[in-house]
C-alpha cells in the first residue's frame, strides 16, 4: 500500500469516527475509525521512513584513470600526427 492508500485510511477512519452516528448492532463504528487511522498513520510513517532511506544512498565515487597512449607525440611523417595512430 503506498501513501495514497494510507491517506485513504485515514480519511475513511476520520469519517467513521467523527462524522457518522450509524449504530450497528455489535461493531462499534466509531472504534473502527479510530482503528483505521491509527493504522493509516503508521503506515504513513513507515512510508515515509523508507522514502527517506531510499534518497539518502550516495553512489559510490567513480575513478577517472587516464590512458597515457594518446598522450605521447609520434614522430612526424609517420602519417597519425592525431595520436590515435598504431
Amino acid at each position: 500500500m503506498g501513501l495514497g492508500g494510507c491517506i485513504l485510511l485515514m480519511a475513511v477512519g476520520a469519517i467513521l469516527a467523527f462524522a457518522t452516528d450509524w449504530d450497528m448492532p455489535g461493531v462499534n463504528v466509531h472504534l473502527v475509525g479510530v482503528i483505521l487511522m491509527i493504522v493509516g498513520l503508521i503506515g504513513v510513517a513507515t512510508f515515509s521512513g523508507i522514502a527517506r532511506r531510499r534518497r539518502v544512498v550516495v553512489p559510490p565515487p567513480t575513478t577517472v584513470v587516464e590512458d597515457e597512449r594518446h598522450h605521447h607525440h609520434h614522430r612526424s611523417g609517420d602519417g597519425y600526427s592525431d595520436g590515435y595512430g598504431v
